[in-house]
């Protein structure tokens, strides 16, 4: 016996596949238009040799991402390295410390925060982190942390505040409240029944934490943190304002530097070469396909997460 299919049900079937396969249809568009456009980058230059390379002169058509990689990458891992440690700290205190009456407040700041637009952070941090970072903070550091063996050249030079140690503030403070909020709700899968229990044979509040909510938590953590990496490694107007855009590689964090998002804001419309344009292509495919590795690692960690929190 065959079922009569209803039209409508047919047609609501057609009309959500093309909406499901139009996603899939975009990526890939996105990824031809990418490897077209940067195929002379490509074949002039390779890929490992382009990744490597230091040099970036538009003038002698000589590209390389290493120096916007590298600017990438400390950007992002500097503000990882400030942003989480104060996000979770952010999401215990809502979900295990703070009284019911700041639970709200609370949370409607953290949503407002992540609601900025970047460019006002950006502006921000041009006309009033970077002053303070260059008067205040950097030569505290300099003064104290420089002195240290070792630790002590990542912060040699002259404070400026246009720099990597500036961008790596301001792109902390952008990403706290988006890892603040997934750590909430992974605290928040906690048994409430185990938190309990523990109370009950005279848990406090610390070891309930440590023992419990933060082991329990801890794929859902990692999970949120990398998608805050894939945020972060695409940020661009608000690293633009203090960074400096200066091609190098250094051992300070008091040096300015570029990172492949500024590159392409700043140079895009400068490139006045073919190879000049496609380059800027390669470098943005590079950051495509970075961006698609941390979000597949996040993706991986989260379902995870939610095989052991039985959803």
């Amino acid at each position: 016996m065959t079922l009569r299919k209803d039209p409508i049900d047919l047609f609501f079937s057609a009309v959500t596949a093309v909406a499901a396969c139009s996603v899939i249809a975009i990526i890939l568009g996105i990824v031809f238009v990418l490897i077209r456009e940067s195929s002379l980058a490509i074949g002039k230059f390779g890929f490992f040799a382009f990744l490597t390379s230091t040099d970036w002169n538009p003038v002698t058509e000589s590209f390389g991402a290493a120096t916007t990689i590298f600017g990438t990458i400390v950007t992002t891992v500097l503000a990882l390295v400030i942003a989480v440690p104060t996000a979770i700290g952010i999401a215990i205190f809502v979900t295990e410390v703070a009284p019911d009456f700041l639970k709200g407040p609370i949370g409607i700041a953290i949503e407002l925060l992540a609601a900025i637009p970047s460019i006002i952070y950006g502006m921000w941090g041009l006309f009033t982190l970077a002053p303070i970072m260059a008067n205040h903070i950097e030569p505290a550091l300099q003064s104290t942390v420089g002195r240290l063996p070792l630790i002590g050249i990542l912060f040699e030079g002259t404070p400026m505040g246009i720099d990597l140690f500036t961008a790596s503030v301001i792109l902390s403070i952008m990403i706290i409240p988006f890892t603040a909020s997934i750590a909430r709700d992974s605290f928040n899968l906690t048994p409430a029944v185990v938190k309990e229990s523990a109370y009950g044979i005279g848990a406090t509040k610390w070891e309930v934490v440590k023992n419990i909510v933060l082991p329990y938590s801890k794929v859902g953590v990692f999970g949120g943190v990398v998608l805050s990496l894939g945020r972060a490694l695409g940020e661009t107007m608000a690293v633009a304002f203090v960074l400096g855009n200066s091609h190098k590689i250094t051992s300070s964090l008091l040096d300015a530097a570029a990172t492949i998002t500024v590159t392409l804001a700043n140079e895009f419309t400068e490139a006045d070469s073919d190879v000049y344009l496609s380059s800027l292509f390669y470098l943005a495919l590079v950051l495509f396909l970075m961006s698609f590795i941390v979000l597949a690692i996040a993706k991986f960690f989260l379902l995870r997460a939610e095989k052991r929190y039985g959803r």
